[in-house]
């Protein structure tokens, strides 16, 4: 079985991609952030430690996953971010050009500014914040340093369920599971949500073709932060008990203060062409996601 490194893979995408592989390849997973029994601790900005670490290892495929993703902490640790989203990307491109293997690196639909309704894989990122930033530079290196790379662009992430979701579906679930029966939420943020599971599928595919380069990688059906809400109630059986508020960003201006895109809608033109885009509709997919994590949370 071919080897796959997979550095930060203790978050909610990399619960997916430890489930999406392990049948068929051997996997060693690390995170400073040991929550799983089939992980191990490493703090992949230590680049000795990430170097010798993976060359033990002796992998087929170096995958690097973790990022801090909250765009308020990078914004008010900036060094931190840089080290963490940039920095480690390119201790990982070293190690990868050492040892003549394929990268993989995931990036962010929010590295462009909002200026058009809908981006592809070629429209140029214009990033706004300093998590865009950073995740932008990490994505140049790769694609300028690494020869065989795999470069994924992620939309709104859905996946990891109560104890590994950070985002917006875990943040409305967890005002449901507390009783409340009125969700206040933005009416101007537009997006694509993103399956974890189908991505690590996706990129499985690529892989498996050894289709390199840089791909948008989101689910089907562009939508927006309220039309998501609306169709959470929806699927829970809840849209009668359940009011769900269109407010503007400024509602929430002093929680989530970093500046954000309109509209970070990407399409999958490129996956499209390859013959390779199986990203479900994102209403399949959030079914899917509440129906595997969500089941009797509520």
């Amino acid at each position: 079985m071919a080897k796959i490194y997979i550095a930060g893979c203790g978050g909610m995408l990399g619960e997916a991609f430890y489930h999406t592989f392990r049948d068929d390849h051997e996997l060693r997973c690390t995170d400073k952030d040991v929550n799983e029994e089939w992980l191990t601790f490493l703090d992949f900005r230590d680049l000795d430690a990430y170097r010798e670490d993976v060359a033990r290892f002796k992998p087929d495929f170096l995958f690097h996953l973790g990022a801090y993703t909250s765009l308020e902490y990078c914004e008010e640790n900036i060094d931190d971010a840089y080290l963490t989203n940039t920095t480690s990307v390119e201790n990982a491109t070293y190690i990868a050009n050492e040892l003549g293997i394929p990268m993989l690196y995931i990036s962010t639909a929010g590295i462009f500014d909002g200026s058009q309704d809908t981006f592809d894989d070629w429209d140029r990122p214009n990033p706004m914040g300093h998590y865009a930033r950073s995740k932008y530079m990490g994505e140049l290196f790769v694609t300028q340093n690494v020869r065989e790379h795999l470069v994924c662009r992620a939309g709104w992430m859905m996946g990891g369920g109560p104890r590994k979701d950070k985002k917006f579906i875990q943040k409305l679930m967890k005002q449901l599971k507390e009783g409340k029966t009125e969700l206040n939420v933005v009416h101007d943020k537009l997006g694509t949500p993103t399956y974890t599971f189908d991505f690590a599928r996706s990129v499985k595919a690529l892989m498996e073709k050894r289709y390199w380069g840089l791909y948008n990688m989101v689910c089907e059906g562009v939508t927006s932060r309220l039309e998501v809400a609306e169709q959470l109630v929806i699927e829970l059986g809840i849209a009668d008990q359940v009011k769900v508020n269109p407010v503007s960003s400024d509602f929430f201006k002093a929680e989530f203060f970093a500046p954000r895109p309109d509209s970070e809608r990407l399409i999958n033109r490129k996956l499209h062409l390859r013959g390779l885009n199986t990203m479900s509709d994102w209403r399949i997919a959030l079914k899917a996601y509440l129906d595997r994590d969500y089941r009797d949370y509520l």
